[in-house]
């Protein structure tokens, strides 16, 4: 949060590391090219509460809640 972005680039390319080599990580991130290349399980949250939950191809190709559509549209372009 607070790394500046080249930083943020090298935390990142460790945490594919270990999530290549089988690591199991509970990850809290905005980065969500990220968080679709890296993650088996997605939850999304709104509020402080789970809005929708399944697999980064569910949550990026077809997602079912307003508000992750809205976000997603925003922040993947």
């Amino acid at each position: 949060s607070a790394l500046d972005p080249e930083m943020v680039g090298e935390v990142l390319e460790v945490m594919k590391e270990l999530a290549e080599e089988g690591m199991t990580m509970a990850v809290v991130t905005h980065e969500m090219k990220f968080a679709q290349e890296i993650g088996d399980r997605l939850i999304f949250m709104d509020e402080g509460l789970i809005v929708e939950e399944g697999t980064p191809q569910q949550i990026f190709t077809e997602p079912s809640n307003a508000r992750t559509r809205s976000f997603l549209t925003r922040v993947m372009q």
